[in-house]
């Protein structure tokens, strides 16, 4: 199951990202809450995707996981593939989809505008 954009996976090979962490501080964090995660490889990502939530809801809408939490939130950190290239990052509250009928304003946030600015976060 290859369900990645070949811009994503190349990004993760080209940078060795697969495993780290990231740190974005809140005041680089769109969101403003900052966001400490793992970057996942894409069997945990495909994992995330086909047996946990909000990953099983949100995937419908292209959104693919990349990112768990290490804080314990539980919100994991996704790209969308409509976006392509360098998209945004985004972070999806877990406690907010529970099934297809989300409010994706309060479900769904943007952390930085290009995932590739990851890079300057690493840890």
């Amino acid at each position: 199951m290859n369900t990645h954009p070949k811009h994503w996976l190349d990004f993760l090979k080209t940078n060795g990202l697969n495993g780290l962490e990231i740190e974005i501080p809140e005041s680089k964090d769109l969101s403003e809450l900052g966001a400490s995660f793992k970057i996942m490889n894409e069997k945990e990502s495909i994992d995330e995707m086909l047996n946990f939530y909000p990953s099983i809801i949100v995937k419908h809408q292209n959104y693919i996981p990349i990112g768990n939490c290490c804080v314990g939130s539980g919100d994991p950190y996704f790209i969308n593939s409509d976006d392509g290239p360098n998209g945004k990052l985004y972070r999806v509250y877990h406690d907010e989809v529970i099934d297809e009928t989300y409010d994706k304003d309060s479900a769904i946030s943007v952390v930085l505008i290009k995932y590739e600015d990851i890079l300057k976060f690493k840890v």
